[in-house]
């Protein structure tokens, strides 16, 4: 597992420990943090799962997801990251990279998302597979249509909408760069 840890002039981004569950729990546990996502909070054995996958993004992909915390204090503020989820979504997404982004409530409307993104997009033009011509490979990131900041923070780091998607019955929109 790579030992990648990112700084920005605000942020540290760095893999997942044991030692975030209860951050990560306090976020997930959020109505609001899950609204666009699941639309309900998720359990402790979910955030349990979720931070394991994390670790075994890493471990299988050499890609995965950060824990965000602000540099400055520590505070925990969110989760940003990659990866390759096999998700039952037509059409499909197998093996492209899809990035997510999610940050605790009390962290919105600061910057730290697009931030965080950013600093990941970096992070993966000098680390993942390039496609044939040289460029960049293709990245993907799965919205709920409602959810306006996001697609926001989407549009600043240079995602352009592609072709909707269904997932789980309900429309999706993909944005690719």
């Amino acid at each position: 597992m790579p030992n990648d840890s990112i700084d920005t002039e605000r942020l540290t981004l760095r893999q997942p420990a044991l030692a975030d569950f209860a951050d990560s729990l306090a976020m997930w546990s959020s109505p609001e943090v899950a609204r666009y996502i699941s639309g309900r909070p998720s359990t402790r054995e979910e955030v349990w799962a979720r931070l394991l996958r994390y670790a075994g993004l890493w471990a299988t992909l050499g890609l995965g997801y950060w824990v965000v915390r602000e540099r400055a204090t520590g505070r925990y503020l969110g989760e940003v990251g990659f990866g390759d989820f096999r998700r039952d979504i037509v059409p499909p997404l197998d093996g492209i990279p899809e990035m997510g982004w999610v940050l605790d409530p009390r962290a919105h409307g600061r910057g730290y998302a697009t931030e965080a993104v950013r600093a990941g997009l970096a992070w993966a033009h000098e680390n993942l597979p390039r496609a044939a011509d040289g460029s960049p490979g293709r990245i993907v990131a799965i919205i709920h249509p409602d959810n306006a900041p996001s697609i926001r923070v989407a549009e600043k780091c240079g995602f352009r909408r592609g072709a909707d998607a269904i997932y789980k019955h309900e429309l999706t929109l993909v944005f690719e760069r």
